[in-house]
């Protein structure tokens, strides 16, 4: 009896912490309307992205480790360099890594849109994790607000990566091979900056940070999601 009771909570919380990456991944493949991407390659995805969250783990904790030598713990811009020069370079330059390394070759990766669905594949399997690990650490009370802010922050990351990743591999296709490296630069960069940005907001914690926070993750939801739209509607053969 125990250990049912046992099994049962652990599946209320696994399920609480990987659900909402679930369910946007879902939102976002089904936006792929004229080919859709195999099952199995988003699955793979995804295992990358948890790949991703692990080495990441590594790479922030000597980064975490480094970085005081330089710059004073107890200073705002500590706080603000380790957002973007710790956390999201290490972060999301794992999830491109990865990204590219499995998608830019494949044959499936035929359409611009794919870059999207490729790129939000591996951004939501590192976020699921991630969520795991916080939501048994610090338990459901901290699901939903990750559920509503730290899950959809990845995806909004992603889908900047994968706009200039699809782009890239259009401009690729096409011979233009100065355009695909500078597309290519852009989908790391966009996406270090936008992740880079909303931790350090949320790292400064001041009511003006926070304000601003808020303002940041409503006007960047919106244009991920008309963005989505555009991309999906816009997709083209490479």
């Amino acid at each position: 009896m125990f250990f049912g009771i046992f099994n049962s909570i652990m599946m209320i919380y696994f399920t609480a912490a990987v659900l909402p990456a679930i369910i946007l991944l879902v939102i976002i493949y089904k936006q792929d309307k004229v080919e859709k991407e195999p099952v199995g390659m988003i699955i793979g995805l995804l295992g990358f992205g948890v790949l991703a969250a692990f080495c990441s783990m590594i790479a922030e904790s000597a980064g975490q480790w480094l970085l005081p030598k330089f710059v004073s713990t107890h200073s705002q811009y500590y706080k603000i360099i380790f957002a973007f020069l710790v956390v999201a370079v290490v972060e999301e330059g794992f999830k491109f890594l990865f990204l590219k390394k499995r998608t830019w070759n494949d044959p499936n990766f035929n359409y611009r849109f794919d870059g999207v669905v490729y790129a939000v594949a591996v951004s939501l399997g590192f976020a699921a994790i991630e969520n795991l690990q916080y939501v048994m650490g610090y338990g459901l009370s901290v699901a939903t607000s990750r559920a509503l802010l730290a899950i959809p922050g990845h995806l909004s990351f992603s889908v900047f990566m994968g706009t200039f990743y699809g782009n890239a591999k259009l401009q690729a296709a096409r011979g233009n091979h100065g355009r695909a490296k500078f597309c290519l630069f852009l989908a790391y960069f966009s996406a270090v900056f936008f992740h880079g940005f909303y931790d350090s907001c949320l790292m400064v914690n001041t009511n003006n940070s926070m304000t601003l926070f808020v303002t940041f993750v409503i006007a960047m939801y919106i244009f991920v999601f008309f963005l989505v739209r555009h991309d999906s509607k816009t997709d083209r053969p490479l």
